[in-house]
């Protein structure tokens, strides 16, 4: 790289200490850093500032500029994206941190290190060559809720969209719900029709079944490739009609009835699902172990089974990403004081939505899983694993106040003579209808909420016994449920810490979740252009919050693609 320039912004809100800072600093870099142009501005961030520094580039013929502020998370952004929409993206920018408070002579020190490693950082990175015309197709990895609104609002903006999803059909986490607070929608009737749409959408491809092996690039011109996993299964002789599964003789536990109901080796995630087409799965298919079956093979009806089939790799082109990749819960296997998971009738919150269900293993019914009987007495204990910092996650993962209320309130309607218990620390219902919706589940449901943590519980013959406390009557409580239902901590989907390292410039947090470039000014930017997050893969949140990320990681790109066309129009390119 060639000339390299350093500016130091002396935001004239935070007073002389910033100067006298700065001063030190320049003083020490002047003997000990290698650049070719140093300046201070009083606001980089202003439109003035910005003149400024985008005059300076041009006039000093810098390739590359390190600006040292106080909040370069927030100011970072917008200067990187003036300096590439004015440059053509052909100047690389850094953006360091000013100590704020008294300045130690250490922190000057690190800062000044800072300041050397970023320098050399643009001196080693081979300058960028003017941009080409972007490509404007956008590639959504996720297919729930956020990531289908996503593909939707771009389709509908005349773009191509590639909706890549690690399951075999689309629909995530909300496929699973029964209803949806504070409504009480059916999930699924809100949700067919979108899955519907993203199914038949002629500028939506669908790339179910498939990982993200890699990528590389950078925005504009993004290289992708998919790992598809072998389904077993050719999708384009299948008709979907269902046979092989009906005929399946090999039961196992459902993974998307979390455990409560049987499913087959091969299956579909549901009878809804889009695409509708079957996968085998490998580990419990009796033919892929033993060698011996291939039932659904022999009634097929258009020999789509297939059992030689390998995975393949596809490399997709993009201008544009967006990462919706949702959300896991926390183990029950990990949370030793309520059982590890071996007592049966311990379940958590989604595999009782499998349970309220109506496309769920019994139909709607509560039963059970351990003998399919009906419980008469229902423990929901919240906040399980969850801001819990000594143990487990020390954040509250948002919605299980309301999911746990809507829980016993479904519960009562199903089972009216039976009695809903809810141990909870405080209630947090911060959205529209929230509160309502809770204090009616107390006051017509007859839900009774104890304020305290669940200490222990255990199984004492076909009960289990809930050991607590009521912190509001300092007493000591023991009941003996019938059934048990914990609202565990929302967690990153798995995989994503490790899509996180194929992602340039993507980082996640101590939790697992990907970090936004800033949480207020960019809450759905990453700290590469052109990459975008929404949804629950960055922290929990409810459905509403989610779709309206999707919808804003959508415009996102969209503006991107509209910014690369107006740069390199001929009009444009004539004005430079």
């Amino acid at each position: 790289m060639g000339r390299v320039g350093v500016v130091f912004c002396l935001c004239e809100r935070l007073g002389d200490s910033v100067d006298k800072k700065a001063e030190g600093i320049q003083e020490t870099i002047e003997k000990e850093v290698d650049f070719n142009w140093l300046a201070t501005h009083p606001g980089v961030c202003t439109k003035w500032g910005i003149d400024f520094l985008i005059k300076a580039v041009r006039e000093q013929k810098l390739e590359g500029v390190v600006i040292a502020c106080v909040a370069p998370k927030s100011v970072g952004p917008t200067l990187k994206k003036a300096i590439v929409r004015e440059t053509n993206g052909t100047v690389l920018t850094r953006c360091i941190g000013l100590p704020v408070g008294n300045p130690e002579p250490s922190t000057q020190s690190e800062t000044v290190e800072t300041l050397k490693r970023s320098l050399d950082e643009l001196r080693n990175e081979k300058s960028p060559q003017r941009a080409g015309p972007s490509i404007e197709r956008a590639m959504v990895v996720g297919g729930g809720i956020a990531g289908m609104t996503a593909a939707i609002d771009l389709g509908n903006g005349g773009y191509e969209t590639i909706l890549v999803d690690r399951l075999p059909s689309i629909g995530g986490r909300m496929l699973q719900l029964s209803e949806t607070f504070p409504t009480l929608d059916c999930a699924q009737c809100t949700l067919t029709p979108k899955t519907v749409e993203t199914g038949q959408h002629p500028k939506i491809q669908l790339r179910t079944y498939c990982e993200v092996e890699k990528v590389e690039g950078k925005a504009g011109h993004f290289t992708v490739t998919l790992r598809r996993k072998a389904a077993y299964v050719d999708w384009e002789k299948c008709t979907g009609c269902g046979l092989c599964q009906e005929k399946c003789p090999q039961k196992t536990p459902s993974v998307f009835d979390r455990g409560v109901g049987l499913g087959k080796a091969i299956y579909t995630l549901s009878p809804q699902a889009v695409p509708n087409k079957p996968v085998i799965n490998p580990e419990t298919c009796r033919y892929l172990q033993e060698g011996k079956c291939r039932v659904c093979e022999k009634v097929c009806p258009v020999d789509a089974i297939d059992y030689e089939q390998k995975e393949t790799f596809i490399r997709e082109e993009v201008g544009a990403i967006v990462v919706a990749t949702g959300f896991d819960l926390y183990p029950l296997s990990q949370i030793g004081e309520y059982g590890s998971g071996s007592i049966p009738d311990v379940v958590d919150g989604l595999a009782f939505e499998r349970l309220l269900s109506a496309s769920g293993p019994t139909t709607g019914e509560i039963r059970r899983p351990s003998d399919g009987r009906v419980p008469k007495e229902v423990v929901f204990i919240q906040c399980t694993a969850s801001r819990d910092p000594d143990r487990y996650m020390p954040y509250c993962s948002r919605v299980c106040c309301m999911y746990t209320a809507k829980h016993a309130k479904l519960y009562k309607h199903k089972v009216p003579d039976g009695r809903a218990y809810v141990f909870y620390m405080d209630i947090r219902s911060t959205g529209k209808g929230y509160e309502e919706f809770i204090q009616q589940g107390m006051e017509e449901e007859g839900t009774c909420y104890l304020r305290g943590r669940v200490s222990r519980l255990f199984q004492d013959g076909e009960q289990i016994m809930v050991w607590g406390v009521d912190t509001l009557t300092a007493k000591r409580v023991e009941i003996a449920a019938d059934m048990v239902v914990l609202a565990t901590a929302i967690i990153p989907s798995e995989g994503a810490g490790i899509l996180a390292q194929k992602l340039p410039g993507v980082e996640t947090d101590v939790h697992g979740f990907f970090t936004e470039a800033h949480w207020k000014l960019y809450p759905v930017d990453t700290g590469t252009d052109g990459i975008y997050f929404a949804g629950c893969d960055q922290g929990a949140k409810d459905i509403a919050d989610t779709v309206a990320q999707g919808s804003a990681a959508a415009s996102k790109v969209q503006a991107l693609f509209a910014q690369y066309r107006n740069e390199t129009s001929p009009e444009a390119q004539g004005q430079r």
